[in-house]
């Protein structure tokens, strides 16, 4: 009974953090951790240990899944090379730099450094998603920043299974071909079985009409594809990536405007709720795992800032040379150091580093404690806290200052346009239904003052209810052709991501209001 009181404590307190957080528009997951230190440092807190596959196979599955299915697959196949060379190159040039500084500066044993590059080696979805959502960044940037940080898991996670081998077994040396090997089947067949479950969920989901069996598959399947990745030893936060990023692309093509709206609602509140106690786990851990370091570590707050120093200046040597394939925006030129300094100060560490770091074992293959553990314990956790507090905190003034941002401007004239355009394809469709005189003229006129009016930027006039069969007949019509024409603008690359889902959000809300045709 204990432990559940913690926990719904801690939900009451994360989610009232996390609602006063938007009202300061300040990062959540900043002062989620902020707050989670505060906690565990009032005296009488108990310690909070949480076993790393809780995080696993709770947290993480829905969250990974809400972020991927965010991710722009157009945007991405535009930017596929920076991520692929940042997913493999940047997690190997960071895991050699932190182990390298962890044993000059540290002093921990050179296995375990590399246990520390290897866990700090990779930026965290979670994080780097939560953060980014309250930013105006371009859409390549932001698929970017948000694609490495979801693809540079398979790699990291080899990097630590490699490093953790060494450390726990006596003379253990490095096999080239077995990592080679194991990063295949963590990563290809993570991504195998991700597509299988992206796949036979579509199968289901085209077929179900159901708004509760709609949402229940929706909440299953992330968990599904995780837990089957894991059983057959693979890498779980691929499968659920790749399934994410491939059902959200044809989301809108699966399910109707209210499940749609269904399942917008139910996921806002599981990630709200799932972050928010995440990231204050976070916070929390740190003063946990200091009171457990040995004598003579006193330095770990130091040792940890020179870490992140180290982590942020390769970030910033790898991504700048590669930036330069992001095109820049009409008349600013070449904008590469500043998609660099962006994509840097966007690569904060979150959850999963914290996960793995918690997964290491206590002792080596003989029986004897794993030197060095309890300090690569705080130096994660420590990095992870500054990154999240320190970069989130100032993420927006950066992209404010590099001339990335969107103006709002810019977001409200796009929207608007795209608007004018659905509405204009509405009233072709509505003329030609007039010539064809396959609708009660009533209807029609009815229907075409409502779209002169929008594109007139005049209030609608009430005319009448909806319920008269032919005019809501007509106007789910209407509402079908926006939808394909907004489709269309998506795809030639007229509108943004975020503006795309933003229309398709309202057209969903205005056809559920019509009810059943």
């Amino acid at each position: 009974m204990r432990v559940v009181g913690i926990v719904l404590v801690l939900v009451v307190l994360a989610t009232a953090v996390a609602t006063f957080a938007r009202r300061l528009r300040v990062p959540a997951p900043s002062l989620l951790v902020l707050a989670g230190v505060g906690v565990a440092l009032i005296p009488g807190v108990p310690a909070l240990h949480v076993p790393p596959q809780i995080i696993g196979m709770v947290v993480l599955p829905p969250l990974l899944y809400a972020s991927a299915e965010e991710l722009s697959l157009r945007d991405l196949r535009t930017v596929w090379r920076p991520v692929t060379i940042l997913s493999f190159g940047l997690v190997f040039a960071s895991a050699a730099a932190v182990g390298f500084t962890a044993v000059a500066v540290a002093g921990l044993p050179p296995a375990m450094a590399f246990v520390l590059g290897a866990v700090l080696a990779s930026t965290d979805p979670v994080a780097v998603t939560a953060l980014g959502r309250r930013l105006a960044l371009p859409g390549r940037v932001q698929v970017l920043v948000q694609a490495e940080s979801l693809f540079n898991d398979a790699t990291s996670l080899v990097l630590f299974k490699v490093a953790v081998g060494i450390a726990v077994a006596v003379g253990a040396s490095v096999s080239m071909p077995a990592a080679g090997g194991e990063f295949l089947l963590l990563g290809g067949g993570g991504s195998l079985v991700g597509a299988a479950v992206a796949g036979l969920v579509w199968l289901v989901r085209r077929r179900t009409t159901d708004p509760v069996l709609e949402t229940v598959i929706a909440l299953v399947t992330p968990y599904a594809a995780y837990v089957l990745a894991e059983s057959v030893h693979t890498s779980g936060v691929t499968s659920v990536v790749v399934a994410g990023v491939l059902l959200g692309r044809s989301g809108h093509r699966l399910t109707d405007a209210h499940i749609r709206l269904q399942l917008h609602a139910v996921y806002a509140v599981v990630v709200l709720l799932l972050e928010s106690v995440v990231f204050s786990i976070v916070g929390l851990e740190l003063p946990t795992l200091v009171r457990d370091l040995p004598a003579g570590t006193g330095l770990w707050p130091l040792q940890a800032l020179a870490l992140a120093a180290v982590l942020i200046a390769v970030r910033v040597l790898s991504t700048l040379p590669l930036t330069r394939a992001i095109k820049p925006t009409q008349g600013r030129g070449r904008l590469s150091w500043r998609v660099a300094g962006v994509v840097t100060w966007a690569g904060t560490r979150g959850v999963m580093p914290l996960a793995a770091a918690l997964s290491i074992p206590l002792v080596t293959d003989d029986g004897t404690k794993l030197t060095g553990r309890p300090l690569v314990l705080v130096l994660t956790t420590s990095v992870v806290v500054f990154t999240l507090v320190v970069q989130g905190l100032t993420l927006a003034a950066v992209v404010n200052r590099s001339g990335l941002a969107l103006e709002p401007e810019h977001t409200a004239r796009e929207e608007d346009d795209a608007r004018d355009a659905l509405n204009r394809a509405a009233l072709d469709h509505v003329d030609h239904l007039a010539t064809l005189e396959a609708m009660p003229d009533t209807a029609l006129d009815r229907v075409r003052r409502g779209l002169n009016a929008r594109l007139d930027r005049t209030p609608e006039a009430p005319d009448g209810s909806t319920a008269d069969a032919a005019y809501r007949q007509l106007r789910h019509e209407v509402i079908a052709v926006q939808s394909t024409e907004l489709h269309r603008l998506y795809d030639e690359h007229r509108i943004s991501d975020t503006t795309r889902r933003r229309l398709q959000h309202d057209l969903d809300r205005e056809e559920a209001a019509l009810g059943t045709p």
